[in-house]
């Protein structure tokens, strides 16, 4: 059986007057420039209700291979360096980081 992938799922609610966009435009480069992430993607929530969302707005997903891949990730220096620039934006995060479970593949 193969080894599951490994999610780092971040959630956050920028401060005020925060550029999104410099800030997505760096996490991309991150997942570019690290080979350790398999995928990245992100969103914006434009349907939640503010009981639900809790004042969250952004989701960030990054996939590894495993979880050493993750780790490898984590100690990087461009991951160290850049998460001193994300920590300064945000207001309020929820991280996860975990081994996925296939429920149902892609078609």
């Amino acid at each position: 059986m193969a080894m599951p992938e490994f999610k780092h799922l971040v959630i956050v609610k920028f401060k005020e007057g925060v550029v999104v966009e410099e800030i997505v435009k760096g996490m991309e480069k991150l997942a570019l420039d690290i080979d350790h992430v398999k995928s990245f993607e992100w969103g914006q929530d434009i349907e939640g209700h503010e009981m639900l969302t809790q004042g969250f707005t952004h989701a960030f997903s990054m996939t590894f291979g495993k979880k050493e891949d993750f780790t490898a990730f984590q100690s990087h220096p461009n991951h160290v360096e850049y998460s001193a620039t994300f920590s300064a934006a945000i207001e309020k995060i929820v991280v996860l980081d975990f081994p996925t479970v296939l429920a149902k593949p892609p078609a």
